[in-house]
């Protein structure tokens, strides 16, 4: 009952900010019906969030095999074992707090902080970007139907539930024994949204510490790596749907503008009338009468 009324109150607060930024509604702020209706698409992406998670319940076993595939194909590729990495950090407690509370607090607080400065500095960027972290995050939730658990689950290939260990999970308790949230690992949406955070910031912003913010997606990378809570594949997997996403709102772009030029042309059949002897007034009645007559009554000159 309690998973139920949670969801009726997440499908209920998109709805709420919707009504509130009808113009029934005199509010002093004149940006107020706006930012009200950006709030309910931000609150709707969250809701949607959800159903991947509640379609994965119970599919553990299916989803620790899949994981297990990509940690296999990680070692025929030689990439560095998740395993090695986290197992440098475990010794310093400080240091994995920190990576569970830089996974837990950040991948929302900088999309938020960057969807704010974009709408109140930048609204001429604002509206294409939000499109963009919609699409990658709608695209990202239609992958992650697919169950795949993340390494930390795998605890006989070495891997530890850190932010279980020090009481920092951001999870909620699922159907049984696992917590469904767990079972979309695939691709990593902390790695997508920081990405898109920083190449952001670095194209829409003209001062020079705009660079640092490659920061972020370097230690989001790093902490869902220590943590055990992606894959170096989950991150790829994540990069390559923000290319695949970047393309095709460019595609539906460039078509719209196409459209729009095709609507403003209206081509001339050849059974009407030109456009500028269609437009152009005729003389008035009788003039040409008059003018002819006036030449027939014209007199001849002495020399003619």
């Amino acid at each position: 009952m309690g998973g139920a009324s949670a969801w009726l109150l997440s499908a209920g607060v998109p709805l709420i900010l919707l009504a509130l930024s009808l113009p029934v509604w005199h509010w002093r702020w004149p940006r107020a019906p706006v930012l009200l209706r950006e709030a309910a698409l931000v609150s709707t992406v969250f809701l949607i969030w959800q159903i991947p998670a509640r379609m994965s319940a119970g599919n553990l076993r299916p989803a620790l095999e899949r994981a297990r595939w990509i940690y296999h194909w990680e070692q025929r590729l030689r990439l560095p074992d998740e395993v090695d990495w986290q197992q440098a950090v475990l010794p310093h407690p400080w240091l994995v707090q920190a990576a569970n509370f830089y996974y837990a607090v950040m991948h929302f607080g900088a999309m938020a902080a960057l969807l704010v400065w974009l709408f109140w500095r930048h609204r001429d960027s604002y509206g294409r970007v939000r499109t963009y972290v919609v699409l990658v995050t709608v695209v990202s939730l239609l992958i992650q139907l697919v169950a795949v658990a993340p390494p930390r689950l795998l605890t006989r290939l070495g891997f530890a539930d850190t932010a279980e260990r020090y009481g920092q999970s951001v999870y909620g308790s699922g159907p049984g024994s696992v917590v469904a949230d767990e079972l979309s690992a695939v691709p990593s949406v902390h790695v997508a949204w920081a990405v898109l955070v920083a190449a952001v910031v670095i194209r829409v912003s003209r001062r020079r510490v705009r660079w640092l913010v490659i920061v972020h997606p370097l230690l989001t990378l790093a902490v869902i790596v220590v943590t055990a809570n992606h894959f170096w594949l989950d991150a790829a997997a994540a990069v390559g749907v923000l290319g695949v996403c970047a393309l095709l709102q460019w595609a539906a772009r460039t078509c719209a503008h196409r459209l729009a030029r095709a609507v403003r042309r209206t081509p001339v059949s050849a059974d009407s009338p030109a456009r500028g002897t269609a437009d152009r007034p005729g003389p008035p009645e009788g003039a040409e009468s008059a003018e002819g007559g006036e030449r027939g009554s014209r007199k001849p000159h002495p020399r003619e």
